[in-house]
């Protein structure tokens, strides 16, 4: 019984694991590549600042408050912050936070140094923000699904990247 407990836990994180690079590998091509399918289109963009005062520029979009980004950018780190709950799940709240920090923080310096997008603080705070809501999404449904929680968000998580890789593979189709 406890062989095939930890056979199901080994499937469930190898599971977990592969989801989670396909999320970083859609998130880097969100994040770095700003959706595009063609490389060269990307030195259009040219843009490389830094914003170091928290909400300042990203609120201004035309001329007028824009939180939209700010929204998108806490929403779109959510699912990593549940990804490092689940694969290092015994680890404390500080030690799960970093590393959301350090990716959202290696993305940020990426824009800069690539010339693809303005490197902002607001940004990485956002990005933490979300991480942080992921984490605490999934400690709140570890009390109530215990064991269960794991393979309910890989469930989820299957069933999102199945969904996203087929609309990218329509876009891919769309656009050759």
């Amino acid at each position: 019984m406890l062989s095939m407990r930890l056979k199901n836990e080994t499937r469930l994180n190898k599971l977990t694991f592969a989801l989670f690079v396909i999320y970083l590998i859609a998130l880097t091509w969100i994040i770095l590549f700003k959706m595009h399918f063609n490389i060269a289109s990307l030195s259009n963009v040219n843009l490389r600042r830094i914003n170091l005062i928290p909400f300042a520029g990203s609120l201004i979009v035309n001329g007028r408050v824009g939180i939209s980004e700010i929204i998108l950018n806490v929403i779109i780190f959510i699912p990593f912050g549940i990804y490092i709950s689940i694969l290092g799940n015994k680890w404390g709240i500080i030690k799960k936070i970093i590393p959301v920090f350090a990716v959202s923080l290696i993305y940020e310096t990426l824009q800069y140094i690539f010339s693809i997008g303005m490197s902002d603080i607001t940004d990485l705070l956002g990005n933490t923000l979300g991480g942080v809501i992921g984490i605490g999404l999934f400690s709140g449904a570890s009390k109530i699904f215990k064991e269960k929680t794991i393979k309910i968000f890989n469930i989820l998580a299957l069933i999102g990247t199945v969904s996203a890789v087929g609309v990218f593979g329509a876009l891919i189709i769309t656009n050759i």
